[in-house]
């Protein structure tokens, strides 16, 4: 490997056998990364039988998607059209429209074959790796020109088993645990209470929840995972934070957002960069004012209004919140239903479930316990 955790850290890999390294030089970050986004999309493609993308940072997804619908907004920014709502394309540009902020410099996760309109689109954002089960003719030597040449672009094994058995070490103790394998399928069995729509959310929701460190929760809308509030000490942090970037999302798709004023020659991570510091009124003094000399003094005092952001969040709706372990007090309902949550799946179990349930009941939201904890680390 280039390095372990860090620079000043040399690493190796001793046992085992990973993806192929076809360009590149990863180190030990870029392996975690990546094995973890790949079980991810082969996972979640496995449960809802559809193209699925990843994108990850520091071991934990910033987004993830199955292929579905592009929308205006995700087209405009990111600059495509035409996309195929079935395509793997699709599924990685939602993946990475969730949260791009994150995303910048990401390791992408594919669960299909990389096609040459995937590859060209790769091209054109700021990743550092691709993860897939294979490559087009021609698509590995595209990739392999970014960042100079220092491109990683792995193949995944798909014939590969995880052993049932894993082992770490940590300060010189070997510890040793059972893989866990539990099928996500069979905790929302077919023919439930959940809407086919609904069912599919919970199930990426779940699966992206299983590769993501703990604690954690994800808002999932129509096949993205939009908002994910990872590594959290409290559980009430990680629906905070997943609300704030969902609606962050949300906000991001405002006509006031989306139709901000095309500035000559701005790339397209800058335009990225004031749509979000606009959209979260998260500007600084300095910014304030170049943002005004950029785009103009209507959208300078639209920046300062707050009715229009309120509105539209009260719009916002159709969202499954997922949680890998259960909630202990009625205020992560309550947050959720503040951010467009209209169904939570989370374990259950806990001494305050059945006020968790009443809370939920009282705010119209449906409440589904699986008995199965993801906690990942």
């Amino acid at each position: 490997m280039r390095y372990g955790m860090n620079p000043h850290q040399s690493a190796s890999i001793v046992a085992g056998q990973g993806p192929r390294v076809l360009n590149g030089e990863p180190s030990m970050i870029n392996y975690l990364d990546a094995l973890n986004a790949f079980e991810l999309v082969r996972e979640a493609d496995l449960a809802t039988g559809k193209p699925a993308a990843a994108s990850f940072k520091h071991v934990s997804p910033a987004g993830a998607a199955v292929a579905g619908t592009v929308d205006p907004a995700a087209a405009n920014l990111w600059r495509v059209t035409g996309v195929e709502p079935d395509s793997l394309l699709s599924a990685y540009v939602r993946a990475r429209d969730a949260d791009p902020k994150s995303s910048f410099g990401d390791v992408v996760a594919l669960s299909r074959p990389v096609d040459p309109t995937t590859a060209e689109f790769l091209r054109t954002v700021i990743c550092d790796a691709v993860i897939a089960p294979g490559f087009e003719p021609g698509t590995a030597a595209a990739l392999a020109s970014k960042r100079g040449g220092r491109f990683l672009v792995l193949e995944a094994d798909t014939t590969c088993i995880p052993p049932a058995v894993e082992r770490r070490d940590v300060l010189g103790l070997t510890i040793e645990q059972e893989r866990d394998a539990v099928p996500i399928a069979s905790v929302l069995p077919d023919g439930g209470a959940l809407r086919a729509s609904t069912r599919a959310d919970a199930l990426l929701g779940l699966v992206t929840l299983r590769y993501t460190q703990s604690n954690s929760v994800a808002f999932v809308r129509d096949g993205a995972a939009i908002g994910i509030g990872a590594g959290q000490q409290n559980r009430v942090d990680c629906v905070r934070l997943a609300a704030a970037k969902a609606r962050t999302w949300w906000l991001r798709r405002h006509p006031f957002v989306d139709h901000l004023t095309e500035v000559d020659e701005m790339g397209r991570q800058d335009r990225l960069n004031w749509q979000l510091r606009f959209a979260g009124q998260e500007m600084t003094t300095v910014q304030l004012s170049e943002f005004a000399t950029l785009f103009g003094d209507e959208a300078r005092r639209q920046y300062d209004e707050v009715g229009w952001r309120d509105q539209w969040i009260a719009s916002f709706a159709g969202v499954t919140m997922t949680s890998d372990g259960y909630l202990p007090f009625s205020d992560n309902v309550e947050y959720a239903a503040a951010a467009g949550v209209s169904t939570i799946v989370e374990p259950g179990g806990s001494l305050r479930t059945n006020e968790i349930v009443a809370c939920a009941a009282t705010h119209g939201i449906e409440h589904v316990q699986t008995g199965l904890r993801l906690f990942h680390h």
